[in-house]
């Protein structure tokens, strides 16, 4: 697993902590890092990329201190900076598009302001072709898990071998969270729903969340899997995600421009969770 490892970076602490754990994230994959500054007014627009010498005093610093900082936490590391001439969420998308992996920090300001508040961030993890992972500003905990969110009736096969694969590179146990709804009847009928009824589904549930992993499970026989069903798909991840070293969602491929990108599940895992969030891009 040697495919480079891209950070956006922007000059603000929160993206100074993601270039860190993107470095991290590429000595356990054995990557290099590439550190990338977007914006469309470093130079005149004539080429995609511009020269060092031709980069605003600012540009400059603020990849040579996330550089700066990365390398002195690990100079064995491959670290590459470079400064795209396009829009942040597509410069960015376009930076990574031959990238493993993408990090992003959870906020910042120029062109991040608001981030996981329906800008930046938020935009590019729904338009990535690659895995992006959005890093919280306080960093990552040192933990025994990764949780993977799964939809049990229609399991993504992308999104479980990467969760399979973090929690491999990180000698960690794998939290499988299938959070389920009632059938709409149970609203429709009013009053409680009996026990008993309840148990059944979950069982149910449960066996259906069993057989989605036994295929990802065969090929990591490395991985220790607990299997977590929850009432509640979006409530079961967010709450499972206090403590965990990384949650993983899936979101899938949309062949158009228009429409939500994100579904309710990733859009709670990016808002909510209390760990970094790796949106998926599936199917």
């Amino acid at each position: 697993m040697t495919s480079t490892v891209v950070a956006g970076v922007d000059g603000s602490a929160a993206s100074t902590v993601a270039a860190r754990w993107a470095a991290e994230e590429a000595l356990r994959r054995g990557a290099p890092l590439r550190l990338v500054h977007a914006w469309p007014w470093l130079t005149d627009g004539v080429s995609s990329f511009a020269e060092p010498d031709d980069l605003p005093a600012a540009a400059q610093r603020t990849l040579a201190e996330a550089a700066d900082a990365v390398r002195a936490d690990h100079p064995d590391l491959a670290v590459h900076t470079d400064a795209v001439l396009d829009a942040p969420v597509d410069g960015l998308v376009a930076a990574a598009a031959d990238a493993g992996l993408l990090v992003l920090g959870s906020r910042g300001h120029g062109g991040f302001a608001g981030l996981l508040l329906g800008s930046v961030g938020m935009a590019v993890a729904g338009r990535s072709e690659v895995p992006v992972v959005v890093v919280r500003a306080e960093g990552a905990p040192e933990a025994a898990e990764v949780v993977v969110g799964v939809d049990a009736h229609a399991p993504e096969e992308e999104v479980l071998d990467f969760a399979f694969r973090a929690a491999a590179l990180r000698g960690a146990r794998l939290r499988a969270v299938h959070g389920w709804d009632l059938p709409p009847l149970f609203g429709y009928a009013g009053g409680a729903v009996p026990a008993g009824e309840v148990a059944q589904l979950e069982a149910l549930e449960a066996k259906l969340l069993s057989l989605a992993l036994a295929g990802p499970r065969e090929r990591h026989p490395e991985v220790a899997v607990v299997e977590d069903v929850r009432l509640g798909a979006a409530r079961g991840l967010v709450e499972s995600s206090a403590g965990a070293a990384l949650v993983v969602v899936g979101r899938r491929r949309r062949p158009v421009e228009f429409g939500p990108r994100l579904g309710r599940v990733a859009h709670a895992a990016l808002h909510h969770a209390q760990a970094p969030v790796a949106v998926v891009p599936h199917g």
